[in-house]
């Protein structure tokens, strides 16, 4: 099945040239099915290169996705045009009424910036608030994660000294949970954070279920009891080149940052790198869509509690 998006995102272009079954709005008005509703709160600078990830991934089941997307604020970007803004994302008042079968958080560069000086932060919680009693399963990436444990659990923020930044190996738990069906033993994944992710903390001090995590990265990925929140502190959505355009961008900055690691064929930042996680990301957002969200939203979505 299809994922629905607007007719004149530059995603519908970008996923047709990549023979990716999506559906215009316009001919999926035509037909008489109930597909998911997922929204995405896009707080990545780069939106039109985020949301073209997400919803690759998103597409790449035999569900019907109808997704919306969200800003935090009517706030200029510096990389994003205000026109594909004011075309294509809505404020959180225009969806707050609202009931969602699936949402989506992205992460944002605000590593080592303490949580009660982002700008957003009043906001950031209040549809975090909201997402509990009107979503059926979100789904937190990398400094949303951190947000949301903080918000959520009460989970202090941690912070590297150093960006964690890489392809890291990480280790599968709980084989026969839903979330994690098909996961091979050991896999790959993408890591662009300052977050620290401590598994033994986060065990001790919730009742978070770890999925998944590596020795020197901490915890990938953990939810709710319920899996009504989820939570993915890498990137699986990454491009081949992401880390290799955020590590020439931090050369170009002056930040002087590590070569990212088990990313460059021989270490060598002039060869291509090689993607080896997109089946895993593929197959992690299947399985959130099909047994987190699909197999347990009502159908009536007023049902929502």
């Amino acid at each position: 099945m299809p994922i629905r998006i607007p007719d004149d995102l530059p995603a519908a272009g970008i996923l047709k040239s990549e023979n990716i079954f999506t559906m215009s709005e316009t001919r999926a008005s035509h037909q008489n099915i109930r597909p998911l509703r997922v929204l995405i709160l896009n707080l990545m600078p780069k939106k039109i290169e985020t949301e073209t990830q997400l919803m690759r991934l998103l597409s790449n089941t035999p569900l019907q996705v109808d997704i919306e997307l969200l800003r935090v604020d009517a706030r200029a970007s510096r990389n994003t045009p205000q026109s594909h803004l004011d075309t294509f994302y809505g404020d959180f008042e225009r969806v707050k009424n609202q009931k969602w079968d699936g949402f989506i958080i992205t992460g944002a560069p605000l590593g080592t910036i303490p949580f009660e000086e982002v700008y957003y932060w009043d906001k950031f919680t209040e549809i975090l608030e909201w997402s509990r009693h009107n979503v059926t399963s979100t789904l937190f990436l990398c400094w949303a994660a951190q947000a949301a444990f903080k918000y959520l659990y009460g989970l202090e923020k941690m912070t590297r000294e150093r960006k964690l930044s890489g392809i890291y190996e990480h280790t599968t738990h709980h084989h026969h949970h839903p979330l994690v069906r098909g996961f091979d033993d050991f896999f790959w994944a993408p890591l662009s954070r300052f977050a620290e992710f401590d598994s033994e903390y986060t065990s001790a001090n919730s009742d978070l279920t770890i999925f998944a995590d590596a020795p020197e990265a901490g915890i990938y990925l953990a939810a709710s009891p319920d899996c009504r929140q989820v939570f993915i502190t890498g990137h699986p959505e990454y491009d081949a080149d992401t880390l290799n355009n955020e590590y020439l961008r931090d050369l170009d900055e002056g930040v002087n940052p590590m070569l990212p690691e088990n990313y460059y064929p021989s270490d060598d930042a002039q060869q291509t790198p090689r993607a080896t996680w997109r089946s895993h990301g593929n197959l992690l957002y299947s399985n959130w869509l099909n047994y987190c969200v699909y197999q347990v939203t009502p159908y009536d979505l007023s049902e929502l509690i």
